[in-house]
């Protein structure tokens, strides 16, 4: 069982809810999922929405018969992994559906896919990734998605997101919840950590010359602290990266760099005189990370 603290209590990685749509790339998507089982996840539930604008049309049942065709094909699929997987079709748009059955229900975690883009991509990050990101109460796991035969086939050959994990870190209180996260993935047999601090360089050159080196210091002991901790729950390698730079340009970098399979972050942290930045980095990175990313959100009141 997948156990971490959050919200003040505990949640169980056992159950996700994965947002399902009809393409090849998305079937591509359930397969990264296999190795998800080393981390505790035993239940799936397949969620695919008929919009609400096709309800009252004549094809509105066609359309319901499709996707329901769509889920059997994607359950047969995670059967097969040794999952318990549920099916439901919704009505209204999946970015909200997917929310909401999250925290109605309690399910741990929201699965969606993406595609990747470049820093000057012509793709907007939008649709249903960015929203469930956007409006997220629960942990998102965004799985990078391929629309080319070629790379999909390999991704599926190939795909193991719990190989190369990359963790983000301003040291705020939702990074350490985040971190609570990739330690309960050491404890279950993730054998490659890779933690970065990015030294912000804009704040660096407009406050912080004189103090760099004394900044360095003390950010580096902390992430050495961090790899301590890590390397006493586990026999794994962790590596210590302290760049300066643009926070998000330096986190997408690195994971490219070090072919990272999953990015570990929070979706909101604490910057430079209490400016909330990681919020807005954590955006970035998964607009343009070719690594697939778990968010962790802040907590909501």
């Amino acid at each position: 069982m997948y156990l971490l603290i959050y919200k003040g209590g505990i949640i169980m990685f056992s159950r996700i809810v994965i947002a399902s749509e009809m393409s090849p790339a998305a079937f591509s998507m359930l397969h990264c999922l296999e190795r998800m089982k080393g981390l505790g996840v035993k239940e799936c539930l397949l969620v695919q929405c008929l919009d609400p604008h096709d309800l009252d049309a004549k094809i509105s049942s066609f359309y319901t018969a499709i996707i329901e065709e769509n889920l059997s094909q994607q359950k047969a699929l995670l059967e097969k992994m040794g999952y318990t997987v549920n099916t439901r079709v919704a009505t209204g748009y999946i970015k909200n559906e997917i929310n909401r059955i999250a925290v109605e229900e309690d399910y741990s975690m929201m699965v969606v896919g993406a595609p990747e883009h470049s820093m000057v991509g012509e793709v907007f990050f939008g649709g249903t990734a960015h929203e469930v990101i956007l409006h997220a109460q629960k942990p998102v796991l965004l799985i990078r998605i391929v629309n080319e035969p070629e790379a999909r086939l390999k991704l599926i050959k190939d795909c193991n997101l719990i190989e190369h994990i990359l963790f983000p870190t301003d040291f705020s209180d939702n990074a350490k919840k985040a971190f609570e996260v990739v330690k309960k993935m050491v404890v279950d047999g993730v054998k490659r950590v890779t933690l970065i601090h990015v030294i912000d360089k804009a704040v660096v050159d407009t406050y912080l010359k004189e103090s760099l080196e004394d900044f360095k210091m003390l950010d580096n002991t902390r992430l050495q602290a961090m790899k301590v901790e890590l390397q006493t729950m586990g026999n794994v390698e962790v590596d210590v990266q302290l760049p300066i730079g643009s926070p998000s340009g330096e986190i997408i970098r690195m994971a490219k760099d070090k072919n990272v399979s999953l990015l570990v972050m929070g979706s909101q942290g604490r910057g430079f005189l209490n400016e909330v930045f990681l919020g807005s980095v954590s955006h970035q990175v998964a607009r343009h990370s070719s690594a697939s990313i778990l968010l962790i959100p802040a907590n909501r009141e």
